[in-house]
């Protein structure tokens, strides 16, 4: 049974949902700032918010029908009976409520009791992201299925993760810290739209109207190479204003990675071969977090 609900938590997608908090650290550490207890608490925060957000989805598809015969990546837990609907919302409101208390060890760990004004933001921006979490498909008007699913991937993987995280351990927000986010949330869409791409036919015959449904496959490929590229730039602007050595570049290997995954993407037909290609972009983004993180340390 455990086994199960590890498989529903999709471990593959947990290394890029970090992704934005090492940005934020190493950037944070760079700068002199760091604590290594405010570091691991929100890698934990954020892994329970993407294993909530894992397991909504496996409810919210598995009980509309989305994730059917025609799905081609992994078979999801109540797809397959593995787990009752029942039992997955059970687990639903056991991961929100160990998340809320990791959340809450974070925020009090990070601004201790006196800075009332941040521990309220921070705890509304925790509530937040759950609901995010949860209402991708969950519920009558899931964002998911409307379209709205890369504009939050963009500000919870991206905007929140990496200026969070780093707001988290300097107490201060630099405004040049949005360009590495919104490296790292395009990077995030780049992922999602991939799983679009995948499960356009299946999304189409169950009324889910994603971006790529909208827009159609030819114009998907389009969209994806422009998310490709402006994470790239955005990477390189940060590097630039704040160019102290060549180190700083250390990130390019990652991208030459990602510009391979995308001649796979503009050259396939065939949309279910493309599953393999999420976890490498997803690998690619987890790598390029690292190596950015690691070059401006070199560059001190």
């Amino acid at each position: 049974m455990i086994k199960n609900y590890i498989e529903a938590a999709r471990l593959r997608t947990l290394p890029l949902s970090v992704s934005g908090i090492i940005i934020g650290s190493f950037i944070a550490a760079s700068q002199g700032f760091f604590n290594w207890w405010i570091c691991i608490l929100a890698l934990l925060t954020t892994i329970g918010f993407q294993v909530i957000s894992n397991f909504a989805n496996d409810y919210g598809d598995g009980i509309k029908g989305t994730d059917n015969n025609d799905r081609v990546g992994p078979t999801r837990a109540i797809q397959s009976g593995v787990i009752t609907p029942k039992q997955m919302l059970n687990a639903i409101k056991i991961s929100i409520v160990l998340t809320l208390i990791v959340a809450i060890l974070l925020i009090y760990i990070s601004f201790g009791k006196d800075d009332f004004k941040n521990l309220i933001i921070f705890f509304i921006l925790g509530i937040v992201s759950i609901v995010a979490a949860i209402k991708y498909t969950m519920g009558k008007k899931a964002y998911g299925y409307s379209g709205f699913g890369d504009l939050f991937v963009f500000l919870f993987f991206g905007v929140l993760s990496v200026c969070g995280s780093y707001y988290l351990l300097t107490k201060q927000l630099d405004f040049t810290i949005f360009l590495p986010a919104f490296s790292v949330g395009f990077l995030s869409i780049g992922v999602l739209n991939l799983n679009n791409m995948r499960d356009m036919e299946s999304d189409i015959k169950s009324g889910k109207r994603t971006l790529v449904v909208k827009m159609g496959m030819e114009f998907a490929k389009y969209y994806h190479y422009y998310l490709l590229i402006s994470s790239f730039l955005f990477a390189l602007l940060y590097n630039g204003v704040h160019y102290k050595s060549p180190f700083q570049f250390l990130f390019l290997l990652a991208y030459l990675l990602v510009f391979k995954h995308y001649i796979v993407v503009y050259k396939n037909k065939i949309p279910k071969l493309l599953d393999p290609e999420l976890k490498k972009l997803a690998l690619s983004t987890f790598l390029f977090s690292v190596l950015f993180g690691i070059g401006l340390l070199l560059a001190k």
